[in-house]
């Protein structure tokens, strides 16, 4: 999370948004520079585990990870 100010202007922002729902690892929103599906596959999460949430789901039928 980034959090603080700029002068008068409040910073307030996700650097990453994860969730866990139904045993799946819901990857929302990835504004860093880590490949964090990457990652999770390096450490041993299965591709069926990890849903690529910031792709629409008709996108995600396209990728090799869980659609939902």
């Amino acid at each position: 999370m980034n959090v603080g100010w700029d002068g008068e202007k409040r910073i307030h922002g996700m650097m990453l948004h994860i969730d866990i729902k139904d045993g799946k690892i819901w990857i929302q929103h990835n504004g860093t520079e880590r490949r964090i599906a990457q990652d999770l596959l390096d450490l041993g999460v299965p591709k069926q585990d990890i849903v690529l949430a910031f792709h629409s789901p008709t996108r995600r039928k396209y990728t090799d990870f869980a659609v939902s």
